[in-house]
């Protein structure tokens, strides 16, 4: 389906904590790819990934794109003229006819345009001061801060990383702080498009990650904020588990290993709403 993104000075998300904490998770993880893919045979850059249809080079394909899309979309922002390019985008039909018209390269071409982007956003976000951060920018579910971007990027990149790498039958590095910060990301992301579409009646999600000291609340009123720490009481849906887990169950990748009701469906069911999957098992 297409999007429906939030438009307006006030953001759609916001996330606790100092917005510049982001920049060396996200970085390291965009980097370490890299060097992983200067690795790869031939068969593995045309292995299946978890991606439907898609191989991991295609996945590449799709993450260079992305790069580009932060890099504009952060430009614009810091320009005072956010861009409201999303509001006509497919995010299931749309990044699949961007990697079908991608130019056909080489491997090599193609590994050194993913690096370059890599390193043109870390060139952006290298000399952003703490308003830098906060200014308004465009992401998927509308205009948040760029801080919150730079989350729905690193979140994006490294569920990617890991359905390049869990196909091939390698393991994939798990960063605390990469996990941790793509988990509160994503979160918030089902509920955030949710409150997009009109269809969220508003509540708490509280996460508590079974293997990081890193509790954390999403507040769902007519926007959604991540805090740390959760209430002991209050919370409409608790999800616990290792925060891998919780992270690839809430990414659609893996089933939550825990039962939700039916009147808290709507916290986690935003991402599958968004692309046009059916809900799992309760």
């Amino acid at each position: 389906m297409q999007l429906t993104p939030w438009y307006g000075a006030d953001p759609i998300i916001t996330i606790d904590g100092r917005p510049d904490a982001i920049a060396e998770p996200l970085l390291r993880q965009r980097r370490r790819l890299a060097d992983l893919l200067a690795s790869f045979t031939d068969d593995q850059w045309t292995h299946p990934s978890r991606c439907a249809g898609w191989t991991n080079r295609d996945v590449i394909t799709h993450l260079q794109s992305t790069n580009a899309f932060w890099g504009f979309s952060i430009a614009m922002g810091l320009k005072g003229e956010p861009t409201q390019f999303l509001a006509t985008f497919d995010p299931v039909a749309s990044p699949a006819q961007l990697v079908a018209d991608a130019p056909d390269v080489s491997t090599d071409e193609l590994l050194g345009q993913f690096a370059a982007s890599n390193e043109a956003l870390a060139d952006q976000i290298a000399g952003l001061d703490e308003d830098g951060w906060g200014t308004t920018a465009e992401a998927p579910c509308g205009h948040v801060a760029i801080g919150t971007l730079a989350h729905h990027a690193l979140w994006d990149g490294l569920i990617h990383e890991r359905d390049i790498l869990l196909p091939l039958g390698l393991e994939p590095v798990e960063e605390a702080d990469e996990t941790l910060a793509s988990l509160r990301y994503v979160a918030a992301l089902s509920p955030a498009f949710a409150v997009s579409r009109g269809e969220a009646p508003g509540g708490m999600l509280a996460v508590e990650p079974t293997d990081l000291d890193a509790a954390f609340t999403v507040k769902v009123t007519d926007r959604v904020a991540i805090t740390d720490g959760t209430a002991a009481t209050g919370a409409d849906l608790l999800l616990t588990g290792a925060a891998v887990d919780l992270l690839e169950g809430l990414s659609l990748r893996t089933p939550l290993d825990q039962p939700v009701s039916e009147d808290a469906a709507w916290f986690i069911d935003g991402l599958m709403v968004t692309f046009d999957q059916a809900p799992g098992p309760r």
